[in-house]
């Protein structure tokens, strides 16, 4: 059935920001998007179209990057989908399997996308978008920490 809709493109600004949305939700404990609900003065029940289900997916490698694509091995998933009362649905997938945190995290997708909330959620992910961060710079510190330098030095001619 075609819709009257166009689809929105793959790197509009409102995708982007959905996108590091569930980024930051993908990252975050279950504590935390309790708590990130809880700040954004939104409630955490809605209908599920989906029950949280836990179930495996291939992780696909390469070599270098670009080498050929070979199975690394099975990954736990956790997936959910809900919709709210006021029809928003949110769809969540993380590792692991935490279900009450793929819910939840499906909850604040769905919520996300009512532009009237999206403010107030992404306030509430700034939390976590500090707690990243500062991860990221405790972790590029270890790595600096253990770096080592390699130079070469010239002999006369032997």
């Amino acid at each position: 059935m075609p819709s009257s809709e166009t689809p929105p493109e793959p790197f509009a600004p409102e995708v982007a920001a959905r996108r590091a949305a569930m980024a930051l939700a993908g990252s975050a404990t279950r504590a935390e998007l309790e708590d990130a609900l809880r700040r954004a003065g939104l409630p955490a029940e809605a209908e599920d179209l989906r029950a949280p289900e836990t179930g495996l997916v291939m992780a696909r490698g390469r070599i270098g990057g670009d080498g050929r694509a070979f199975n690394l091995g099975e990954a736990t998933v956790t997936r959910a989908a809900v919709r709210l009362p006021g029809g928003e649905t949110g769809f969540a997938y993380h590792l692991g399997r935490d279900r009450p945190r793929a819910r939840l995290a499906a909850i604040l997708d769905a919520h996300w996308q009512n532009p009237e909330r999206r403010a107030a959620i992404e306030a509430a992910l700034a939390a976590l978008a500090e707690r990243r961060q500062r991860e990221d710079e405790a972790r590029a510190r270890r790595v600096a920490a253990t770096r080592v330098s390699f130079f070469t030095l010239a002999r006369g001619d032997a």
